[in-house]
């Protein structure tokens, strides 16, 4: 008697709100309570017009993957955007490759930016805490897409409250509402806010997971390009409107939302920026997990990886493995360096995507119904990406 085949499919379980917060889960986390100090630094009052210029260059390339998302709903994302786009086999291995960098290097910024504030709790060395993060974050990644992804959107949540907190404490601590020097007046003004967008980039990565989940979400030709377009807008409209409680706050430390608490306050939201920052590993665990899926059942990576448990309906290895390469990089690349190598090689691989829709569309027609943008989009959307990546390797 011959065994059956074993079943490699994923689950369709998703559907548009839980999305929508799972992409936030990883959008709201380590670019916004680490890095938006060092963005005040370089733009100063003019700061909400760095991340509003990050937004609209991540919203630029997100309505790029919406489309593509809608198109081809496969886990591999830029990987197999790429492969359809250019039909090669070789660049979508190199775009999966720069992507598993990109996502490790992501996911463990988030883990080095968590350990500063989990250190305050469990003074342990800093080589066993990273190590404690990752292996709980891995073992929620393998136990059930389900498990995983409604424990991110319940952690966005939390996180979307704390920012909103933070907006209202930041306004009423404002001395007066002065609007003077938030639109920059001159050239050395710019400059600083493009420097700052440069840096704030980091803050929105995370809305292409979204398109690492299209094999386990309901009708995703529909609720995929909504939940990236809705993640998107609602972490602009947030960001924009914590830098500018900041700013009129009158904070510029090293971590101006934690400087605008004190006592308890102070202690609580350390413990919900943990939180924050910590649950971008999980989600990004899992995209990891995804891509290498993806890639394997493209037969870009080892079959193996492919390979779905029959209980949990996850590929368990291509998790571990992921975990593993994240564990690594948190432990061997120092964390100032983290940031613009994560921002750089996502900028180029984004910048790929988009030149891969342009060539969708001048080759094949769009499935009814399909989410569609104008065919200028993609191409404003790639020298975005390349300008802002070219903004970075200057800082």
């Amino acid at each position: 008697m011959i065994a059956p085949e074993p079943d490699t499919r994923l689950r369709r379980v998703l559907t548009f709100w839980p999305l929508v917060f799972y992409g936030l889960g990883v959008i709201v986390g380590a670019g916004i309570y680490v890095a938006i100090g060092t963005v005040v630094q370089h733009a100063g009052r003019a700061a909400p017009m760095s991340f509003l210029l990050a937004g609209i260059t991540a919203a630029l390339t997100g309505l790029c993957y919406a489309e593509l998302a809608g198109r081809f709903p496969e886990a591999a994302g830029a990987a197999a955007y790429v492969k359809r786009g250019f039909a090669s086999d070789r660049l979508a291995q190199l775009t999966g490759a720069a992507m598993t960098v990109a996502v490790a290097i992501g996911a463990a910024a988030s883990v080095r930016g968590a350990t500063q504030y989990l250190v305050v709790l469990l003074p342990w060395p800093n080589i066993l805490l990273v190590a404690l993060l990752v292996v709980i974050a891995t073992a929620i990644a393998a136990f059930g897409v389900r498990e995983s992804v409604g424990l991110a959107a319940t952690i966005g949540l939390l996180e979307i409250l704390g920012l909103l907190v933070a907006i209202a404490v930041g306004l009423l601590a404002a001395p007066a509402f002065r609007f003077d020097g938030m639109i920059p007046e001159n050239l050395a003004a710019w400059s600083g806010v493009l420097a700052g967008a440069a840096i704030a980039f980091f803050a929105f990565i995370g809305f292409e997971t979204l398109t690492n989940m299209a094999e386990e979400v309901k009708d995703p030709q529909r609720i995929v390009p909504r939940g990236i377009a809705g993640a998107i807008a609602a972490s602009i409209l947030l960001y924009v409107a914590v830098a500018m409680a900041l700013v009129l706050s009158g904070r510029a430390a090293e971590r101006p939302l934690l400087d605008l608490f004190s006592g308890r306050g102070a202690l609580a939201f350390a413990v919900l920026a943990f939180i924050s920052v910590a649950n971008g590993i999980l989600v990004e665990t899992v995209m990891l997990a995804r891509l290498f899926y993806g890639m394997a059942r493209n037969g870009q990576l080892p079959a193996i990886l492919g390979r779905v448990h029959p209980r949990t309906r996850t590929p368990l290895l291509a998790t571990f493995t992921g975990g593993a390469i994240i564990l690594a990089a948190s432990l061997l690349v120092p964390f100032a360096q983290l940031l613009m190598l994560a921002n750089g090689l996502t900028l180029l691989v984004f910048a790929l995507v988009d030149l891969a829709l342009w060539r969708v569309k001048r080759t094949m027609p769009a499935p009814p119904n399909a989410f569609v943008i104008p065919p200028w989009l993609p191409l404003l959307a790639a020298a975005s990406a390349l300008v802002l990546a070219g903004l970075g390797v200057r800082q």
